[in-house]
């Protein structure tokens, strides 16, 4: 068992940001596995390449941002927005010297099967919000569509995180969740944790320094902005329908995301659809 897993709750949002800021994060095995397959041919690869291998991770997605703000010249008055435009400003070799060869969540939760089911969970749905927040942004003709993406796929990671570094504290808030579903996330994970993820993701998102516009619309507060509202939607529209289109709060974001892409109802269900295909 790993000495640093967290097995009690820390004392305040600022000790959890301590910590988890500190913390290294693990990527999944088939990117480290990816990146180093590329490692050899580097002459051959380029940004696009690298950001398409690691564009599924939102953990690798986060290594790479929080790295590329902690090592931003202070003359750079642009900040990299996305994991592309962060390779581009590094250069290639200089990429595959700052990563690699990298620690993987299948290493670090080997002994803890349920944990690593749970935190396959969130990067199933994380990943599938991406892809619905990535059709909000092209339908809509988006300018930021790829921060949109960025956003949606790194909208859970402090329970992402969570389920790394303390996996007996989230494996405690989803048996409490499965055995009384009306329990509100907000009331259980201040119970079990003294904060709530969403504090914790902004807290954790500042201190790293990523970039303004991926912390605003990652921002549920700030979900009557557009770009903000792609990805609150794309979100919702994944945790409702990860067990099938037939759940009961789907009708409402169907309307919504059909308001937001200026469609019919019908018209926007058969986008929702086609995206998750």
């Amino acid at each position: 068992m790993d000495t640093d897993r967290l097995t009690q709750p820390l004392r305040d949002l600022a000790s959890w940001t301590t910590h988890l800021r500190a913390a290294e994060i693990p990527v999944l095995a088939r990117t480290a596995d990816a990146i180093e397959d590329l490692r050899p041919n580097e002459d051959a690869v380029d940004a696009n390449l690298i950001g398409e291998t690691i564009s599924g991770d939102p953990l690798m997605t986060l290594r790479v941002l929080a790295h590329a703000a902690a090592h931003r010249p202070p003359r750079m008055l642009t900040e990299p927005e996305t994991v592309t435009a962060v390779v581009v400003m590094m250069g290639i070799a200089p990429f595959f010297r700052a990563f690699g060869p990298l620690p993987t969540v299948e290493e670090r939760l080997h002994d803890q099967p349920d944990a690593l089911a749970g935190l396959h969970e969130v990067l199933r749905r994380a990943h599938r919000a991406a892809n619905f927040a990535l059709g909000f942004a092209v339908h809509r003709m988006d300018h930021d569509a790829a921060v949109i993406h960025h956003a949606a796929l790194l909208h859970d990671f402090a329970e992402m995180l969570l389920w790394c570094h303390a996996p007996g504290l989230a494996l405690r808030i989803r048996g409490a969740q499965q055995a009384d579903p009306t329990l509100r996330s907000s009331a259980i994970q201040r119970e079990v944790l003294n904060v709530t993820l969403p504090d914790l993701q902004q807290s954790l998102m500042r201190a790293w320094r990523l970039p303004e516009l991926l912390v605003r619309i990652t921002d549920d507060r700030h979900a009557e902005h557009p770009s903000a509202r792609s990805v609150v939607l794309a979100i919702r529209v994944a945790r409702h329908s990860a067990q099938g289109w037939d759940n009961a709060a789907l009708p409402d974001d169907v309307r919504d995301v059909a308001r937001l892409l200026n469609l019919s109802e019908s018209a926007a269900s058969d986008v929702l659809r086609e995206l998750d295909t």
